[in-house]
């Protein structure tokens, strides 16, 4: 479903935006206004709320998916993170397919990437996220204001490097010092969304893979080193 909402985008908000244009038409027009003129009017306002609230219901959807249904093994707890065992995605040029079989087959064959997802809440107080010493390997951990679905921060081989460290994460209007040794990650929403990515070489590389992707945690700060 989503790959044909994709690929025809551009047509569905076209029709779309036609058809809301021809309500507008249908119940303001005296006889005066044309349809190109309620058009006009609807085309910049539609799309405006299209901009600004698309990113908000996707995301929403994900976080309830998140924490009412989980991603197999039940609903996931605020301020934890569930690492998927498998990887959700395939390179296809890393894939052998039987003799006769569709491209499409590779999409899904689960071989290169494990997520590790969560929902933070930050109303009650900052979250410490460890990572362990991934030696190399690319990873990264993405953080996601799901108000605007602006990624705000990054932590991962490109950013921070693939050794182990600790990131206290907190929300706006936060006071206090950040603990030696921690660096500190500031959210402009106390809801946060956590996505993790830990990349998977082959099969055997897998029980590696997500050994290291299990250690991504999150936590509460210690007393003796909280915010």
């Amino acid at each position: 479903m989503n790959k044909l909402i994709l690929k025809y985008a551009y047509p569905l908000t076209f029709a779309l935006l036609m058809l809301l244009a021809w309500v507008v038409y249908q119940h303001l027009s005296t006889g005066i206004m044309p349809l190109a003129v309620a058009a006009v009017i609807v085309w910049p306002t539609a799309t405006f709320l299209f901009i600004y609230f698309w990113p908000r219901l996707i995301l929403g959807v994900y976080k309830k998916a998140a924490l009412v249904k989980g991603f197999g093994d039940g609903p996931i707890q605020i301020n934890t993170l569930y690492t998927q065992p498998q990887a959700l995605f395939a390179d296809p040029l890393h894939v052998t397919l039987p003799p006769g079989s569709s491209p499409l087959m590779s999409y899904g064959t689960n071989l290169d990437t494990l997520y590790t997802v969560g929902c933070l809440d930050l109303s009650k107080g900052s979250q410490v996220l460890h990572v362990p010493d991934m030696a190399g390997r690319y990873y990264a951990v993405q953080f996601t204001d799901p108000s605007d679905g602006t990624n705000f921060a990054y932590v991962g081989k490109r950013t921070t490097g693939t050794k182990a460290g600790d990131y206290l994460i907190s929300g706006p209007g936060s006071k206090g010092t950040v603990p030696q040794g921690m660096k500190q990650i500031s959210s402009p929403n106390n809801s946060v969304l956590v996505i993790g990515r830990v990349f998977v070489s082959d099969d055997s590389d897998l029980p590696n893979a997500y050994d290291l992707a299990r250690q991504i945690q999150l936590a509460p700060p210690s007393p003796s080193r909280s915010s």
